[in-house]
């Protein structure tokens, strides 16, 4: 893979090859075979798997209540109401090379779209899968979004209740009822 010196972005984003290498093959692959048919205008698959690609997330829960909360963008009470939880049950794997490098210079907004897994199984594996399983006319809206810094801690302003009502960091989202899960 060829990465610039000095680059951050290739950097994080020969990471996230070794990291999943798997998911990012099959990203490469689904472009490769997307490009001749689309005439020189990227189509909504290949936006998909660019979004994904550049910011996309893995959430590794069993927990079908906080996978609820985090579908339907009740992030106040995913985060807030349910902290303890989402700590103990939910884990957040970044393989977004482009959100690695944004969250060196944080701002609010910074948004993951993410893919909703099986913790017991190898995340690598699944969301392989579940790109290879895609319909040629697959869209971003597929992917849930999750906004970075809602993670209990992760702020200094997380520790309190009124940080989730910010619209800043957690914009209240229209879902597609479609949305991607394991």
């Amino acid at each position: 893979m060829h990465t610039r010196p000095g680059n951050r972005h290739d950097l994080f984003n020969a990471l996230c090859w070794l990291a999943f290498p798997r998911t990012k093959a099959r990203i490469n692959a689904l472009h490769a075979a997307a490009i001749p048919g689309e005439g020189g205008t990227r189509g909504r698959l290949r936006d998909l798997l660019t979004i994904f690609d550049e910011g996309g997330a893995l959430v590794l829960c069993a927990d079908a209540q906080l996978n609820a909360l985090l579908l339907e963008c009740r992030w106040k009470a995913l985060f807030w109401e349910q902290r303890e939880r989402v700590r103990s049950a939910m884990r957040f794997v970044v393989l977004g090379h482009a959100v690695l490098e944004q969250a060196l210079d944080p701002r609010p907004g910074i948004t993951c779209k993410v893919l909703l897994l099986d913790p017991a199984r190898d995340a690598d594996t699944q969301a392989a899968h579940w790109l290879g399983q895609l319909p040629a006319d697959a869209s971003p809206r597929l992917l849930a979004p999750l906004p970075v810094f809602g993670y209990p801690g992760w702020l200094r302003e997380s520790q309190h209740g009124g940080f989730y009502d910010d619209r800043r960091f957690f914009r209240p989202l229209s879902r597609d009822p479609r949305v991607a899960g394991a």
